[in-house]
């Protein structure tokens, strides 16, 4: 059997294969961070095409941490009920449902303040962010504690924490956005700290898989590199963070020449250098490209991005480029499978 379709074990979760839908802002929710219509389509609709793990887009752990005002929230017991009827579609066709909490940071662009580790507007569209007091920071990891007791709640069967893309927790861990002088800025243990909390905070309420997704390279002078991360997922593996999802780019705003499979050695290098379990993801578009990575031993999961936008059912068309077999998602569909 190709790789691609192998079972894949996490704690207590196994995954049916290693095709994960990666999780992408969809800017659907109500304001006040509501599940909608769309979203039961959107992600039901990935499960029925035989995805193994679905992972629901960022979704804010305090109202002034989501990207926008159409965000999916988890700030409140309120939100509970529809991200679980998500939740039950995604798990009716044999997928596991997985979900991203996030702060936004200075790249949040909701009304009212904005907050970050240093006063450093993202450029000259954004505004300019309050810097955090240790106060704010407690608030906040107090904010991704309580939103990991949500998730259990809702029937998630994995947590990612988002780190990248130049959201809160990446303005943390960077020099380049991180100038504070107390604890939490400086040396690379110090820029850790906000993740270390956070990390030990969730893990106190949430037994279950846990991943953290990274921006392995900055693409700037000064910035994070991967080899920076191979240090901060050592750190991460030691707090039992189960996988590292690896991405790049995002933090500051220079440009980033992408191309097909332009992230993976990323993921390679992290894999081994921390020897700790990664995804894959960044323009992986064919069933043939996802064995690779896997066969070459360079990734653990492959995280499918936008490829799952265009086609729903990109399980089943890798399954028909790899010659393997994969079962319908019910009687119904079997004739056309």
């Amino acid at each position: 059997m190709a790789k691609l379709f192998e079972p894949y074990s996490i704690r207590n979760v196994e995954l049916k294969n290693r095709i994960v839908m990666s999780p992408m802002c969809m800017y659907q929710a109500k304001n006040d961070g509501f599940v909608t219509d769309f979203h039961i389509t959107h992600y039901t609709s990935r499960a029925v095409g035989q995805v193994g793990l679905i992972i629901l887009e960022s979704t804010g752990v305090i109202p002034e941490g989501r990207i926008s005002e159409n965000d999916l929230g988890i700030w409140s017991d309120e939100h509970i009920e529809g991200l679980s009827k998500i939740v039950s579609n995604i798990k009716a066709y044999g997928a596991k449902a997985g979900i991203q909490i996030s702060h936004a940071g200075r790249k949040s662009t909701v009304n009212g303040d904005i907050y970050a580790p240093s006063a450093i507007a993202f450029n000259d569209t954004y505004k300019t962010p309050i810097e955090m007091t240790k106060e704010d920071i407690s608030k906040v990891v107090e904010a991704f504690a309580n939103a990991a007791v949500r998730v259990s709640k809702a029937g998630f069967d994995v947590i990612e924490i988002h780190a990248a893309h130049g959201y809160l927790i990446n303005e943390f861990l960077s020099p380049l956005t991180n100038k504070r002088t107390d604890e939490y800025g400086g040396a690379p243990e110090n820029r850790y700290r906000f993740l270390r909390e956070i990390l030990d905070a969730i893990r106190a309420k949430w037994q279950g898989p846990l991943f953290v997704r990274i921006t392995a390279n900055e693409y700037a002078e000064g910035g994070l590199t991967p080899e920076d991360f191979i240090q901060f997922a050592r750190w991460m593996k030691s707090q039992e963070v189960d996988l590292i999802d690896v991405s790049s780019g995002g933090n500051v705003p220079v440009p980033v020449e992408s191309f097909p499979l332009y992230q993976v050695p990323f993921s390679e290098t992290i894999k081994h250098g921390a020897e700790v379990a990664t995804g894959a993801v960044g323009l992986i578009t064919s069933g043939e490209e996802a064995e690779q990575i896997l066969q070459q031993n360079k990734a653990d999961l492959i995280f499918i991005a936008r490829e799952l936008l265009r086609d729903p059912y990109f399980p089943y068309r890798a399954a028909q480029q790899l010659d393997a077999a994969i079962e319908a998602p019910n009687d119904s569909y079997k004739r056309g499978w």
